[in-house]
Formats: C-alpha cells, structure tokens, sequence
C-alpha cells in the first residue's frame, strides 16, 4: 500500500473564500484533518469535541467542524477535525465516501465509485 498526497480545496462556512490544501490521503482517518489556524481563518467554528484513537492506541481529543470541500470537480459537506497547526492535513475517509471516490492506491490517485446500498 502506497501513500500519497491530494490536492484539494477547502472552504469555509459562506464559502466565499476557497484555499488549497496538499493533504495526504488517509485511509485510516475517519474524517479530514486540517491545521486548527487555517480553519479558524475561514471562519469554520468547532461544533463538538471528539475521542480519536491514534496509530499507536494511545486516544486524544479533538474538535470538529463542518465545512465545505471541492475534490475531483464536485463541492461536499464534510466534517473536520482542527488538527495541530503543525500535524499534517489528511484526507479521511467520511470526506472521500461523500464524494463517492475511491483510493487507487497502485496509480495514486482518486477514482469515482457508485454508492452503496445492501
């Protein structure tokens, strides 16, 4: 399994303003991570405090948020957490799955998915 970086757009809650971000893409994180500072700058507000489990089993706390991304030409809803102003940003799963991509990790890249319903 591969890693790698994405291009993705983040807004804040009036979407007036669009920043991109270089995210890694992460499989293993339930929603996307960005820098507490940069959230805070367009002005997307913590809603709740969530328990994480980190890579290493220790747990940490975090507030979330929710805003607004463009990824692969689409614009989503998605929930955030305000990570470390140094921590790097992830893209999460919660944030791919409502964009309905997929991972190809082989050819690193995003790839479109249909939704599912079993």
């Amino acid at each position: 399994m591969s890693n790698f970086h994405y291009l993705l757009e983040i807004a804040g809650p009036n979407c007036s303003e669009f920043q991109q971000v270089m995210a890694l893409v992460d499989t293993g994180a339930t929603f996307t991570q960005m820098p507490a500072t940069l959230l805070r700058h367009l002005g997307v507000q913590p809603t709740e405090t969530v328990r994480f489990r980190l890579g290493d089993g220790s747990t940490i706390q975090r507030p979330i948020g929710e805003t607004q991304v463009r990824i692969e030409g689409q614009r989503v809803n998605t929930v955030v957490v305000f990570g470390d102003d140094n921590a790097d940003a992830l893209l999460g799963v919660y944030t791919l799955e409502r964009a309905l991509l997929a991972v190809d990790p082989a050819g690193q890249r995003l790839i479109p998915t249909d939704a599912l319903l079993v």
